[in-house]
């Protein structure tokens, strides 16, 4: 039996990201250890037997079992507050196997269409394979109602979404997904367990990018899937061991380290981003600011309920002059990355039409509310007075 971390039942979330995963080694260490092995040996042949066939647990083989991959589990679990996790090997990976777990020819799904644009491609592709996907309004609950289908087993959503920032009825959405069979799976990335945790509504699984927020320093790629630990094991875990689409135990370890700091950093990079979006509100240049902690944003109260009082450190806004507009503030910057990742200390700009959106036809982005002049920015942990500076380089030409 793999041994767990002794703490208390009542350890809160900021203890559980630095304490929960695995007990230290004989060694001690007090930070915790890296295991780079592809296997595990085994006392005898028999013992290998019954660890290969499940009947008695511990570490085989790094592609379906791992010290550092298991602590980063372990840790998100507990953090979201679900009863197991299995780490992919990138976000996209965690809704991979999704599909491959859960769904099969015949199967309907239902999805916002304000989602990150390569999740409404996959969720096309595997249309050729006989699972239908109905894209609906990211925040009327009717029009999920009304797409449901006798066949529809799973319910997707994204809270606040990328790139609007507009923020779904959990409890609404669980309520419609369970009264029809279905299960409901919440894309916590924007938010991340230190805001938000979509199970406390009704949501059955909860998927994670941790190449945003959880690692927090844009260095490696990885995902997460956290759920009730009988559909993990049952469903998750035999696709993960014939698929391999796992997390590298370099990569768990630093998702794994990254968490440590996940509270502190993204509630002062929310904070950053309020500010920023309250000046933008200000440009002359800036026609529309998308923000949950703003009053102004149409989810504004459910935000508030939903992601513990904090919007979020992402914002995005509406420029004139169209994609013209947006490219000359892009380029006019100085300190902003240009990069369509986010969740970094470092602030990044991008333009969503042409970057994270960009295989979307442009009448799929404007369904989703997505215009050539709108431009994100990812808050990081500069000064806001510098990244206000970095921005009005490019505004103010356009006012």
């Amino acid at each position: 039996m793999i041994p767990k971390v002794d703490l208390p039942a009542d350890a809160r979330i900021d203890t559980l990201a630095v304490r929960e995963g695995l007990p230290p080694s004989p060694y001690g260490e007090n930070s915790e250890a890296l295991y780079l092995t592809s296997s595990f040996v085994h006392p005898d042949a028999a013992t290998a037997a019954r660890r290969f066939a499940n009947e008695e647990e511990a570490f085989v083989y790094s592609r379906f079992t791992n010290p550092t991959v298991m602590m980063m589990e372990r840790r998100l679990a507990a953090m979201e507050g679900t009863g197991s996790c299995i780490a992919t090997s990138s976000g996209m990976a965690a809704i991979l196997i999704t599909i491959l777990s859960l769904l099969k020819s015949g199967d309907h799904v239902v999805c916002s269409r304000g989602v990150f644009g390569s999740t409404i491609k996959l969720f096309q592709d595997f249309s050729k394979y006989g699972i239908e996907c109905s894209f609906v309004s990211q925040t009327d609950p009717t029009e999920w109602r009304d797409a449901m289908r006798p066949n529809t087993k799973l319910l997707f959503a994204e809270t606040p979404n990328n790139p609007l920032t507009e923020v779904c009825d959990i409890a609404a959405l669980a309520e419609i997904a369970h009264a029809r069979g279905a299960l409901l799976l919440v894309d916590n990335c924007f938010c991340s367990p230190a805001l938000q945790q979509p199970v406390k509504f009704g949501a059955d699984l909860v998927m994670h990018s941790g190449t945003k927020y959880l690692d927090g320093q844009g260095r490696v790629i990885a995902g997460a899937l956290c759920g009730p630990t009988d559909l993990i094991e049952s469903k998750f875990v035999p696709t993960m061991r014939s698929a391999g689409i796992s997390l590298s135990p370099f990569n768990a370890w630093i998702v794994l380290k990254g968490m440590e700091t996940l509270s502190i950093r993204l509630k002062a990079q929310s904070e950053r981003a309020l500010e920023l979006a309250r000046w933008l509100e200000a440009q002359p240049a800036v026609e529309r600011v998308h923000h949950p902690g703003l009053d102004s944003h149409p989810q504004h109260a459910l935000a508030m309920r939903q992601q513990s009082g904090v919007g979020g450190a992402v914002v995005s806004f509406t420029v004139k002059g169209e994609r013209a507009g947006a490219w000359a503030v892009v380029d006019a910057t100085k300190i902003c990355s240009i990069t369509a990742n986010l969740g970094d200390t470092k602030t990044t700009i991008t333009h969503p039409s042409t970057t994270s959106h960009g295989r979307l036809s442009e009448a799929q982005r404007l369904a989703a509310g997505i215009p050539q002049g709108l431009l994100r920015v990812a808050m990081g942990l500069e000064d806001v007075e510098d990244i206000k500076a970095d921005l009005l380089r490019g505004l103010s030409a356009l006012a």
